[in-house]
């Protein structure tokens, strides 16, 4: 064994991830298994309570299904897999993107009234063929409808009700557009109302979804549901992101970051609310202990400033960082997709040499100022993390063995395409002391005790079969990929092969094949699918 591979292996500094199993099927009905029968099932995700899928992928169509009759028809016959009617589902949208791959947007109704979120997407390829169906399911909605359909109560009053409640007076509000309209026309700027059937505990109600949106007496974006058979409120909530405010702190290096964070009864959050997410960035403080997710990093004057601070400052920074790119160049909405919160735990345990991602959330510790600096200091080490939580809701490979190695390459990679100054990861926090080294080098594995040719492939049965040890081999198929045709190519094929092609258990092998079909999906079989396949021969993977 080579010495370097004992330094890795030893002092653990792995950058994990624990990776949940995948989504059990035990608790289907015999029907929804036996339409699962007919489908070769790539990825799956179910909704725990209601038991239907939130998102399936592979070959789940029998035939070609072109037209949006056609995807009914799909939906008419899958009807006891989804557990619902398909005259419930309304198109709202049809698209054609890019690649060719059509996707039809539908809402599911309850009595002819949509249900408030229900989105549920069919997703076919350029020939027709359904490969994937994701959204939210709501096969109960019908049984748990509460009441009657029947409209007992005037928008005009509903409306009333939802003043009352907040306890403001209309007349009183002031709106963001109010000075440059006339007053007649004040009412229709703050006041919208629609009718939706909204969930609450189970039970669904129909109601007037009422939103009230002003900036005085203070800024509001209030979300107010009226039951419209007796004009109760259902639900309420004021969605206002106005707390947002922008502060600025010294990260663990000492450079000057501006920091999205928020306002709230005199303290200043770790809390970005400004990204177009369900969610929110957040970033918390283990206070040296091991407890997550642990207590939100804040500050009395918004100025992050102080030494111990630095950790939570380029946690934070470098979180929205790697969320903007993977919007900005993949139109990827946070990890999973569907704009779920990121967020990031720091000063985790006593001197604690390394960071990883737990299935929920990134951990970071801050190093024992002799092997690591804090290590949220780089942004590469936490464009590793987020990738990880990518993978896990994209491919799901599985963390062990090949799988286990191409879990962690992916990370390393995108780690560069996050940050492609170098094609080294961790330099910024590893070895403070000592300039010019990092944890691992995409360019050149073998000088950080890893492999970069197959010949080479070492099996031990620590490190879960040596997952941060054989990732050297499709770390240097990505450097040679990168050099030979450029970083904005190799990082659609990347993702489109990590976001559509590998499977949990796919080894080098497959991976290989999944890169050359992301290739040929987006620049043919001619000079770039060529430099893919060349650069996956030169580390012995043919």
């Amino acid at each position: 064994m080579k010495k370097g591979i004992a330094v890795i292996l030893a002092t653990g500094l792995a950058f994990g991830s624990a990776l949940p199993a995948g989504a059990s099927t035990n608790d289907l009905n015999p029907e929804q298994k036996q339409a699962l029968k007919k489908m070769e099932i790539v990825k799956q995700n179910w909704e725990d309570e209601r038991k239907v899928p939130s998102f399936l992928s592979g070959k789940l169509s029998e035939k070609s299904v072109k037209t949006e009759k056609a995807v009914k028809s799909y939906l008419k016959s899958n009807e006891s897999l989804f557990k619902i009617k398909t005259k419930d589902l309304k198109l709202v949208n049809e698209m054609t993107d890019e690649l060719g791959m059509k996707h039809y947007e539908y809402v599911q109704t309850v009595k002819g009234v949509e249900i408030e979120g229900a989105r549920f997407i069919v997703h076919t390829d350029e020939n027709g063929e359904v490969v994937a169906v994701n959204g939210d399911l709501h096969p109960d909605a019908e049984k748990n409808f509460k009441g009657s359909s029947k409209v007992s109560v005037k928008k005009e009053v509903a409306i009333k009700k939802a003043w009352n409640h907040i306890d403001v007076k209309p007349q009183n509000v002031v709106s963001d557009e109010q000075s440059f309209m006339k007053k007649s026309d004040v009412s229709d700027m703050v006041e919208k109302s629609e009718k939706v059937v909204y969930e609450k505990d189970n039970e669904y109600y129909l109601t007037y979804k009422v939103q009230l949106q002003f900036i005085d007496p203070y800024p509001a974006n209030w979300q107010i549901y009226v039951d419209a058979r007796d004009g109760s409120i259902v639900d309420a909530y004021n969605a206002v992101t106005e707390g947002a405010t922008t502060g600025y702190g010294y990260g663990v290096l000492g450079d000057y970051k501006s920091l999205n964070t928020y306002y709230s009864n005199g303290t200043h959050y770790l809390y970005d609310v400004t990204k177009p997410m369900n969610g929110v960035i957040e970033t918390r403080t283990a206070n040296y202990g091991s407890s997550l997710p642990g207590y939100y990093s804040v500050d009395s004057n918004n100025a992050f400033t102080a030494t111990s601070q630095g950790a939570d400052v380029d946690a934070h920074y470098y979180a929205g960082t790697v969320y903007d790119y993977y919007k900005n160049t993949h139109n990827r909405n946070s990890f999973d997709n569907n704009g779920a919160t990121i967020r990031s735990t720091v000063h985790y345990g006593s001197s604690y040499n390394n960071a990883f991602w737990n299935g929920s959330q990134m951990v970071y510790g801050d190093g024992d100022g002799s092997t690591f600096d804090p290590l949220s200091g780089a942004q590469d080490v936490v464009a590793h993390e987020i990738t990880h939580a990518v993978t896990e809701r994209t491919a799901g490979l599985q963390y062990q063995n090949q799988s286990g190695a191409l879990n962690e390459s992916m990370s390393d990679v995108f780690g560069y395409f996050v940050e492609p100054g170098d094609f080294l990861l961790g330099e910024d926090v590893y070895t403070p002391n000592r300039s010019g080294d990092a944890l691992r080098s995409l360019s050149n594995p073998d000088a950080y005790g890893q492999p970069s040719h197959m010949d080479d492939y070492y099996y031990t049965s620590s490190d879960n079969g040596g997952v941060h040890t054989n990732s050297g081999i499709p770390n240097k198929a990505a450097y040679l990929t990168i050099q030979s045709i450029g970083k904005a190519k190799a990082e659609k094929i990347y993702y489109r092969a990590l976001s559509i092609y590998l499977t949990p258990t796919s080894n080098f092998s497959t991976a290989r094949a999944a890169l050359l079909q992301a290739t040929s999906d987006l620049y043919g079989t001619g000079t770039t699918y060529n430099a893919v396949a060349s650069a996956w021969n030169q580390v012995g993977v043919n």
